[in-house]
């Protein structure tokens, strides 16, 4: 019984550690709630150059802060669960073969896709490329996610243009971005410092 107590404790705290943000509209509340999350964030915009506000408001965008977010199956005959459209996983809805590429580019063998510090970095990673490939400033977040969403060659055909869906996606991750920007110039002084140890 004792064993299977603690069984079922590591579940419940490992449960509790990957569940998303009670409030996930309010980034101090989230970083207050999730301190190692905002650690994580900064090490990526140290790092990237991606401003925490942009890495949060793609991050919600895709997974909406769900670890192991997929995109949902397709119907077969209609009743049926079918295949995915992608293989995109976790918060940031990385596929496997981005997903290939940041861990080759990073050495980051053991990364994991459902685990926040490694996801948010892999974002940084991500849109840091699409700014210096495509030219795109670091500050226009909807053009940003734009090529997030479309990968780099889909942004370069651009397809998205006659995408009203996307160009509107997008500019609510943008807008998400400013609002995340303005509530953490309040709060930001008394969030986690950064340990002298860390980048």
């Amino acid at each position: 019984m004792k064993a299977l107590r603690h069984i079922l404790l590591i579940l419940v705290i490992g449960g509790c550690a990957s569940t998303p943000p009670e409030d996930p509209d309010d980034v101090c509340k989230i970083f207050v709630e999730k301190p190692k999350w905002y650690r994580a964030v900064d090490a990526s915009y140290r790092w990237w150059g991606i401003q925490p506000s942009t890495l949060m408001a793609v991050t919600h965008k895709e997974s909406s802060y769900v670890p192991d977010a997929r995109p949902p199956r397709r119907k077969f005959l209609m009743i049926f669960p079918g295949r995915r459209p992608s293989s995109a996983y976790g918060y940031a809805q990385a596929t496997d073969e981005t997903w290939s590429d940041y861990l080759r580019d990073r050495g980051r063998r053991f990364a994991d896709r459902d685990d926040f510090d490694d996801a948010v970095d892999f974002v940084g990673w991500y849109l840091n490329r699409a700014s210096r490939e495509l030219s795109i400033p670091r500050t226009n977040v909807q053009h940003l996610y734009l090529a997030y969403h479309e990968g780099m060659a889909g942004y370069r055909q651009g397809g998205w243009k006659g995408n009203q869906w996307l160009r509107n996606a997008a500019a609510r991750v943008s807008a998400k971005a400013a609002i995340y920007e303005t509530q953490l110039k309040t709060c930001r002084s008394r969030l986690p410092k950064r340990r002298w140890w860390r980048r």
